[in-house]
Order: C-alpha cells, then sequence, then structure tokens
C-alpha cells in the first residue's frame, strides 16, 4: 500500500555539478526536493521505488544499486540507486537521466531507509496503463513509498526547449493544483496528447502515481512551483 509520495522535477540541471554557474538559480527548488524527501523518511516505508520518464531503451525495473552517471552532461559525476542486495552483483543496465537525478536526490538526502528500486516510465505510455503500473507497484510491499521525477511542459517560453506554447501555463497549472492537493482524478485525466504536443515528460510518472494512490486517502502538499528555463517545475509531498 502507498503511505507516502515525492514528486520532483527531474532536469539534470538540478544536480549542481551540472549546472555549474547556474546552480544558485534551482537552489529553491532542491531544498523543495530534500523537504519532499523528509516526509518519505518519516513514512518508514518497507520498499521505495523512484519512477521517472525514460526512453524506448531504459523502460522498465532497475534493480536496487543501479549505476548511473552525469558523463553525457560533461560532468565526472557517477550516482547508485541505492545499494545492491548483500552478495549480489552490481547491476549492469544504466539509468536514465530522470532516475539518476532521482538517485542523486537520495545521496544528497543521505537516504538511509529500506531498499531503493527504479522504474523507467515510457512518456507515450497510455493513461490506463499507467495507473495500473502504479496499482501494481503499491501492492509490491505492506508500506510503499513513491519519489516520482517528472518535469511539466517545457514550452512556457519562446526560450523554452518547445518554443512558447499558451496552452503551457494552463496545462502545468492544473497538473500542479492536482500534486498538490493529492487529487488523484486530476492527474489521472490530465491529457495525454495534449501533455505530449507540450513536452510534458511527467505526465506518465504521475499517473503512475495516481495509480499506486487509488484508495490510499493520501492529503498533499505543493512545496515548489516555477518555471526557470521556460519548463514547469513542481515539488509536493503526499502522507
Amino acid at each position: 500500500m502507498l503511505v507516502a509520495a515525492a514528486v520532483c522535477p527531474c532536469p539534470p540541471l538540478l544536480v549542481p555539478e551540472v549546472a555549474a554557474g547556474a546552480g544558485p538559480e534551482l537552489d529553491a527548488a532542491r531544498n523543495a526536493c530534500l523537504d519532499a524527501l523528509g516526509v518519505l523518511a518519516a513514512s518508514q516505508p518497507d520498499l521505495l521505488i523512484v519512477a521517472g520518464p525514460a526512453g524506448p531503451d531504459d523502460r522498465g525495473p532497475f534493480l536496487p544499486g543501479s549505476a548511473g552517471s552525469f558523463a553525457a552532461f560533461g560532468v565526472d559525476l557517477s550516482v547508485r540507486l541505492g545499494v545492491s542486495p548483500a552478495g549480489a552483483a552490481a547491476p549492469e543496465r544504466p539509468l536514465p537521466a530522470s532516475l539518476a537525478v532521482g538517485a542523486w536526490l537520495l545521496e544528497r538526502a543521505r537516504w538511509s531507509g529500506p531498499p531503493v528500486e527504479g522504474l523507467g516510465v515510457g512518456e507515450t505510455l497510455t493513461a490506463e496503463r499507467c495507473l495500473a503500473a502504479g496499482a501494481e507497484l503499491a501492492a509490491r510491499a505492506e508500506r510503499v513509498a513513491l519519489l516520482v521525477m517528472g518535469d511539466g511542459s517545457a514550452c512556457r517560453t519562446v526560450k523554452a526547449p518547445g518554443y512558447l506554447d499558451e496552452r503551457a501555463a494552463g496545462f502545468d497549472a492544473e497538473a500542479a493544483r492536482a500534486l498538490g492537493r493529492a487529487d488523484v482524478a486530476a492527474l489521472s485525466a490530465l491529457d495525454e496528447s495534449l501533455a505530449y504536443e507540450l513536452k510534458a515528460a511527467g505526465r506518465a510518472p504521475w499517473q503512475v502515481l495516481a495509480g499506486a494512490a487509488q484508495g490510499a486517502g493520501l492529503e498533499g502538499q505543493l512545496l515548489y512551483e516555477d518555471a526557470p528555463y521556460g519548463v514547469g517545475y513542481a515539488v509536493a509531498a503526499w502522507s
């Protein structure tokens, strides 16, 4: 059963070494993410699963101890998703960028809780399949926590990765409202096609969260919302 969740954005720029001189611009977002992770730790879960958007080659489960790297962004920095079970070889499959950012956040928060697994979620996964996947995650243990990585639209300004789309602000506002209120129905109803057009990679992971939270009765709190670099970022905690 899902007992807590943290929702965080997943740009590699969240990692100061990647952001370099622009690092301080995301300090508020980083601090909010750490606050959300504190809610996860306080829930005392039996299992933590980090879910985030992934490309075709990076979808599916990632075992505890899976490694990720920020070398593609010009930084010699590696992270691990928790630790491998005693006696087990370290998994060879590398983490996608979103889960690597999640692993970095957990390391920064000095996570010392239960085993940590990962799930790469395809950006085009239908809402129905996302909800079903979330329900399966929630049934994995008696007390399950989720760290859900994902960005909103990438079309908030003319300098945004997807250029300016007048629909982007409304989409992000609705998503942030739903995340802040732990509104499972609203998250489930997010428009898949619109999210894809707005390059909102967080839509699918958010709907996995909605599936996991069905019937859990969790309450939410929005800890951060902004659109630096023209991309919608939101941080929320559910408990």
